[in-house]
């Protein structure tokens, strides 16, 4: 079935389009969801997986932080290193996340994918790519933890036994996000 958006009238005359948008967009997504089994990373929402991937990885103590890890900068184009304490874990699990639904990503691509901006005061703003030191450790780290390995094609992909880590964690996740869904 499809959902056409419907205007209502207000006492002001005022069509009221976005609201019903709105709310038959998420009459849609709950059609959909119902009997949903959540089986893959690809199942649970960006935000959710990395925060709980980064704390599965800053609970396992495998991943090394290095020493200049609360000195660097993640790119030219910013002026302060990251405020974030964990940053290289959220970094860390949003790298693997990229790689799992994309395979054959490199530093290059990583160093694009983190980009910004740079400020050139009066000058216009021209793109900068982020540091490929952080992207090279970061997945050299993850090829020692067994999580990635290096693709024939080049860039990296998922083994199987990263496959499976990350899927366990995308399960919880889910569980996670249908347990504050009920309070």
């Amino acid at each position: 079935f499809w959902l056409k958006p419907v205007v209502l009238k207000s006492r002001l005359g005022v069509g009221e389009t976005e609201l019903c948008d709105i709310m038959s967009i998420q009459v849609y997504d709950d059609y959909f969801k119902a009997d949903r089994k959540i089986v893959t990373v690809k199942d649970v929402e960006p935000e959710k997986f990395i925060t709980a991937f980064s704390q599965h990885l800053k609970r396992q103590g495998r991943f090394e932080l290095p020493k200049w890890a609360d000195v660097v900068k993640t790119s030219k184009a910013r002026e302060l290193t990251p405020t974030d304490p964990d940053w290289l874990y959220v970094r860390t699990a949003s790298m693997v996340r990229k790689i799992y639904i994309r395979k054959g990503m490199g530093v290059g691509a990583f160093r694009k994918i983190y980009g910004s901006q740079q400020r050139r005061g009066t000058c216009t703003n021209t793109f900068s790519k982020s540091s490929g030191k952080i992207a090279r450790y970061i997945l050299q780290q993850l090829e020692e933890m067994g999580l990635v390995e290096q693709d024939e094609e080049g860039g990296r992909m998922i083994t199987k036994e990263g496959q499976r880590e990350l899927d366990t964690v995308a399960v919880q996740a889910a569980a996670e996000e249908e347990g504050e869904d009920e309070n």
